[in-house]
């Protein structure tokens, strides 16, 4: 272990001093902060150098930061409409100087509208920049990877772009690009099929996001909103980026009334599979083009475009498993001899035309046209040969084989075809007043899914078929499905907020309704939500906020498959139409401390949730897939409380740290087994009856610590460091197919770091840039990513093997170890 981190770290070394030109000489560079007597700090504030055309403004921080060439002395002015104007004579002695200044306002008047627009959260949303994690090590390569660094947020799977949201599952999580929800694939079982997700960061303006109880313009769902604004470029803007994991390209163009955007990505894991347990062939493949285009009318109306196509294939063929598990003394060895292949390709295409128009200044208006379609192949045939045994520990490898515990056989087979086509048909609107932002929106949506799924395995153990019975030979497991949906669903909605304020403070209140129908089922359900933000004219800066609501997750085509089983373990699906929305009840009470320590600015946030649901569709999670009863057949709870530390760790960074804490349990309505004792000869003298009551859900994770942390060197900001740490509680597990032991077991807490260090080169900053074959780059970033840098062995999901004795034993699949990626990243002018 230490001798390879002293690699990891002389290879960084060497990295850092040979491949870094050296900066231009001759300039000075000054930074700090500009802030109020409250000691918050002011945004959009002018920072100049008197004399040169060098300045700059301050960030939503008061952050700023400046370069100039060296001279005797220069004068650095401060202003802002309604304080007044500072100026400071500077003699540079030093390559950097840190500066913070306060000013004072120019009149009391402006001083309090100033307090009271600051950028308080006065919702369960809150907003990130993502321009600012460009460089974050990233082993899956989409932007969700980032979300599981937010508080309340989790994953135990570093290949999925899937992410859990206090206590819900993957499919309640809500995600929309420009006001358009967006889908995932349906037949994806793990995280080494999934590849790219819809969004693409290089296209991204802003992000919001929202972990529960969030207002009634968006959708019916139970656990999160992922908010999405694509970029309207006001100037072209190219950029390019390869690693050893893909490849992106992205284009921005604007004209007179027309602007554009494309995005192409290119994926592959194969590198990063290697290092799993089982070694085969891997060759995964992933691309996509996206396209935004607006095009203006007139300054009142607008078209927009928004297009998708992609294509996930994943092609594998197994050769061998060895995988070592269990404690220290009764350690254990699975070896496993692969024949087959598997074959998958996910296949989507997506469109969406939007018309925008202002009427007037405070009105506006839109209609969208939007359509998916994905086709989604999954095809495998693979036969497995394995050994169970024991692991002595010895310190001579030689004499660590023990005995065999166990050998047998089995296959696994595949035939799942899936087409679905969404379209859908969207009106909304906004109205703004004085104090007022009225919204509203309805929309029609037709759905045709048709599934043909044919998927079995076979087990062998010691000789005899599992499940043996000795008239017949049954398969271990057997699933069929051939079936079509078409049905209508129609939404609505309508919400106020209502802004004010007093002596004591200022208020947000937000209410609406929202009403959805499913023609599948007949359901019409009635979602009401609320929330009031109180920010008090306190000295102490704080705010307050509580959220609450009816929520709903209504069905998509997974949680209507109801399962039926025969005698001999067969199961057959058919489509239930009985199925209901799955209910809760929320309640969010959460509140932000700013402050400043070490001259920088901070936010400290706590929210405390509670959700109370009925009507539950249980589900069981395999890797990333999600198998559910098909019947509203239990009720459930979640409560916990999050915590996250927000700020300026290093000046101009953004750093936060995540706690969370959370107890998620649920009751399958009806579950009973039958309790036997027994006396001294094993004769059965007693029954009774039990019921196993309230049980950890899928995803109850109860603990999650989580950090993002940037920093940069002091006296040459170009380079770069970033670091994403996350520890979270393993997920429980038990037995498959089976109610009696669910949730009986954990799996290991989920631990990873990714370190990344980086080196800028920078028109005007960089003699190497001064080239005439560079004379078209603006900037280039050299990145080197290590991921996993402890190299953990998470485990991700558990495989079942039954041993000489009749005990069924848990094997692990662990996750990726420790890689090196190497980044490159080129903007154009």
């Amino acid at each position: 272990m230490t001798r390879c981190l002293f690699s990891i770290l002389s290879l960084c070394i060497s990295w850092i001093v040979f491949a870094a030109p050296q900066p231009v000489e001759g300039k000075f560079r000054v930074y700090g902060y500009v802030i109020d007597p409250a000691n918050r700090g002011i945004e959009m504030a002018n920072v100049y150098f008197e004399g040169v055309q060098i300045g700059t403004t301050t960030n939503p921080n008061g952050y700023y930061e400046l370069s100039a060439p060296v001279q005797d002395s220069i004068t650095i002015v401060y202003s802002m409409v309604g304080y007044k104007t500072i100026r400071h004579m500077l003699y540079p002695k030093q390559a950097v100087i840190q500066i913070s200044v306060e000013l004072q306002p120019a009149s009391q008047e402006i001083q309090d509208l100033e307090v009271v627009a600051q950028r308080r959260q006065t919702s369960t949303m809150s907003y990130i920049d993502p321009a600012k994690y460009r460089l974050m090590p990233n082993t899956s390569g989409n932007f969700e990877s980032l979300l599981i660094t937010f508080a309340g947020v989790t994953s135990n799977n570093e290949l999925s772009s899937q992410y859990n949201v206090r206590g819900g599952s993957f499919d309640e999580n809500l995600v929309y690009v420009n006001g358009i929800e967006v889908y995932r694939p349906l037949l994806v079982r793990s995280g080494q099929q999934e590849g790219l997700s819809f969004i693409n960061q290089d296209m991204v303006e802003k992000v919001g996001f929202s972990s529960g109880a969030f207002n009634a313009e968006f959708g019916d769902k139970m656990s999160s909103v992922l908010d999405i604004s694509y970029k309207k470029p006001q100037k072209t803007e190219t950029s390019a980026s390869v690693s050893l994991l893909g490849a992106t390209a992205y284009l921005g163009t604007t004209g007179k009334r027309f602007t554009q955007l494309h995005g192409v990505r290119y994926k592959t894991s194969s590198y990063l599979l290697g290092t799993l347990d089982t070694k085969g062939e891997y060759d995964p493949s992933f691309i996509d083009y996206q396209g935004y285009f607006t095009y203006e009318l007139s300054d009142k109306s607008e078209f927009t475009f928004l297009t998708n196509i992609s294509q996930n294939r994943f092609n594998f063929r197994p050769q061998t498993r060895s995988t070592n598990f269990g404690t220290y003394n009764m350690g254990r060895n699975l070896t496993v001899y692969f024949e087959g292949q598997e074959q998958d390709v996910f296949r989507t295409g997506f469109g969406a035309l939007s018309y925008h128009y202002r009427p007037q200044q405070n009105v506006r208006l839109s209609l969208m046209a939007s359509a998916f379609q994905t086709n989604e192949s999954e095809n495998y045939d693979i036969l497995g040969e394995y050994i169970l045994s024991e692991v002595k520990m010895d310190l001579k490898e030689a004499n660590r084989e023990g005995a065999t515990l166990g050998i047998g056989k089995y296959q696994e087979h595949a035939r799942n075809q899936l087409n679905a086509t969404v379209a859908d048909l969207t009106h909304s609107g906004e109205f703004n007043s004085l104090n007022h932002k009225l919204k509203w929106g309805a929309s029609l949506k037709r759905e045709i899914i048709r599934d043909r799924i044919n998927e079995w395995e076979w087990r062998d153990s010691a000789g005899y078929s599992l499940p043996y019975n000795n008239k017949e030979v049954n398969l271990y497991y057997t699933m069929k499905s051939n079936n079509r949906l078409e049905s209508w669903r129609t939404t609505a909605y309508v919400q106020d907020t209502w802004k004010w304020r007093d002596s004591k403070g200022s208020y947000t209140l937000t209410g609406g309704i929202r009403s959805h129908y499913w023609s599948f089922n007949n359901e019409l359900i009635v979602s009401p939500r609320a929330s009031i933000a109180y920010v008090p004219y306190w000295k102490k800066d704080f705010s307050f906020r509580f959220a609450t609501g009816v929520y709903y997750q209504a069905p998509f085509y997974k949680e209507i498959r109801d399962t039926l089983s025969d005698a001999a373990g067969n199961i057959q699906i058919k489509l239930n139409n009985n199925i209901q929305s799955q209910r809760s009840l929320q309640f969010v009470l959460g509140g932000d401390h700013y402050f400043r320590a070490f001259g920088r600015p901070f936010k400290f946030t706590t929210e405390a949730y509670l959700k109370l649901a009925d009507r539950v569709i249980v589900y069981d999670i395999e890797n990333v897939q999600i198998t559910y009863s098909g019947d509203n057949n239990a009720k459930a709870y979640t409560a916990g409380i999050d915590f996250k530390l927000f700020g300026e760790l290093v000046p101009g960074t953004d750093s936060w740290i995540n706690f969370s804490l959370m107890n998620s349990k649920e009751d399958i309505i009806g579950d009973r087994y039958i309790k036997y004792t027994y006396d001294d000869k094993r004769n059965i003298t007693g029954t009774e009856e039990v019921s196993p009551g309230w049980v950890s859900r899928p995803n109850e994770q109860r603990y999650a610590f989580s950090m993002m942390f940037q920093d940069y060197l002091p006296n040459n900001p170009d380079y770069k460091v970033q670091l994403k740490f996350v520890y979270s509680d393993g997920l429980p597990f038990g037995p498959p197919r089976n109610n009696l032991f669910r949730g009986t077991f954990r799996a290991p807490a989920y631990k990873r770091v990714d370190l990344g260090g980086s080196r800028i080169l920078v028109r005007g900053n960089n003699k190497m840039l001064n080239k005439a074959w560079l004379s078209g780059v603006e900037s280039i970033w050299l990145n080197l990513e290590v991921l996993n840098l402890m190299d953990f062995k998470n485990v991700n999901s558990y495989y079942w093997v039954t041993d000489i004795y009749g005990q069924q034993l848990a094997v692990p699949n662990y996750l990726t170890s420790r890689q090196f990626n190497i980044r490159l990243i080129v903007d154009f002018k």
